[in-house]
């Protein structure tokens, strides 16, 4: 059975959350695997999946290491949601490998059962199951399952365990998901678009929870199309477009080859010749926009531009900061934007 998610929410992460989630979730983490240094916990290579004429995957591959954020973006209908099914053994790849912590999700479907924990986009469970019926449910399908009670209260459902599901509100439905994908005590989470939604504080809330999920020892795998929250919380990410990886890097990497860098604005408080700068080592390029000078660079570029202008005697004036972002990023690989709809591929 899938485990969903859907909605919007309010607070997910209740005051003293994040210790009783470590307490419940971690109570003996591991136990299913031991650590295996050196091997990832995710591989997948020359992953191909089509539906009829449309190639939703196409030769993807990439490794996820152990213990690891690791963020999955693009826009609508990318082929995200379809990766992440075949890698968890939902869907049958047409061609190509996966490994989870050395298991075959097609072969050695008990095993990765234990160790994988899943969260997709949409929501639906029968209408009059109480929550914690479907708790208790989730929890009979494992072996060693996290304390429901822990979880049910760290995820503030401990007062909706008797409440229908057709009771509960979006946020609350979210948080019931977030609470099956963990039941398990998962080596491995799944979230995707688990922020769809949300307000901007049930976002961050939610962000606060993969963080101490990820404290424990729990590899994650984020699909989003939120670049806040993938430069917040990822270690790595694979852009994804046209069901075809364009980059994969850590997201200042990625941000960085946007515009070759960061880059600083600033009025001169008098003329300069353009090789007082542009002989930094820090400094790629400079520009001129009217009257004020732009200049990209790496590193401590801010610090080099201001005390080499102040050693020739000049100032700095109405100084601008910028950094490129992911959103840079995705737009000069492919071209387009990434939307706010859910992906549906």
């Amino acid at each position: 059975m899938r485990t969903y998610m859907a909605g919007e929410a309010s607070m997910l992460r209740p005051k003293g959350a994040g210790e009783t989630i470590s307490k419940a979730v971690s109570r003996g983490a591991g136990a299913h695997l031991g650590r295996t240094a050196g091997r990832p916990a995710v591989q997948i290579t020359h992953l191909r999946k089509t539906y009829g004429p449309v190639t939703a995957v196409d030769d993807v591959s990439l490794s996820v290491a152990e213990g690891e954020i690791f963020g999955i973006l693009g826009p609508n209908g990318a082929g995200k949601t379809t990766t992440v099914e075949c890698a968890i053994g939902l869907r049958v790849p047409d061609a190509g490998t996966v490994s989870l912590f050395g298991l075959d999700p097609q072969s050695d479907r008990r095993e990765i059962h234990e160790i994988v924990g899943v969260q997709l986009q949409s929501s639906a469970f029968p209408a009059k199951l109480r929550v914690g019926e479907i708790l208790d449910m989730y929890r009979s399908f494992y072996r060693q399952p996290a304390d429901v009670t822990e979880l049910a209260e760290a995820l503030g459902l401990a007062g909706k365990r008797r409440d229908y599901y057709r009771s509960l509100s979006g946020g609350q439905r979210q948080r019931l998901s977030v609470a099956l994908a963990l039941i398990g005590r998962p080596k491995i989470a799944v979230l995707d678009e688990m922020t769809a939604g949300l307000d901007p504080q049930g976002r961050r809330d939610a962000w606060n929870l993969i963080e101490r999920v990820r404290e424990r020892g729990v590899t994650i795998v984020l699909v989003t199309h939120f670049m806040e929250e993938a430069e917040r919380l990822c270690d790595r990410v694979a852009l994804i477009d046209g069901g075809r990886i364009v980059a994969l890097d850590t997201p200042a990497s990625l941000a960085a080859r946007a515009r070759g860098g960061k880059s600083i604005r600033f009025l001169p408080s008098a003329p300069f010749d353009d090789r007082l700068l542009t002989g930094l080592a820090e400094v790629t390029r400079v520009e001129r926009e009217g009257r004020h000078v732009v200049v990209t660079g790496t590193g401590e570029l801010a610090s080099a531009v201001i005390l080499t202008l102040h050693a020739a005697g000049l100032e700095a004036r109405d100084v601008r900061l910028d950094a490129s972002t992911l959103e840079d990023a995705f737009v000069r690989l492919t071209g387009t934007h990434l939307n706010e709809e859910e992906e549906q591929s």
